[in-house]
């Protein structure tokens, strides 16, 4: 018999949804920036953290 694994990962989207929609609240852009920053928002992210100087 196989166990099952069930893992949520709710919070952690949660948390990047709440921190987008700060961003995009905070700089005050406009529908279609909001929607540039949802695409965008994660490499410059990636690049500032994951990316060794």
């Amino acid at each position: 018999m196989h166990k099952i694994k069930i893992e949520n990962h709710m919070f952690g989207g949660g948390l990047w949804m709440a921190a987008w929609l700060f961003t995009v609240g905070y700089l005050q852009l406009g529908f279609w920036q909001g929607v540039l920053a949802v695409l965008v928002w994660p490499y410059f992210l990636g690049v500032h953290f994951f990316v060794l100087p």
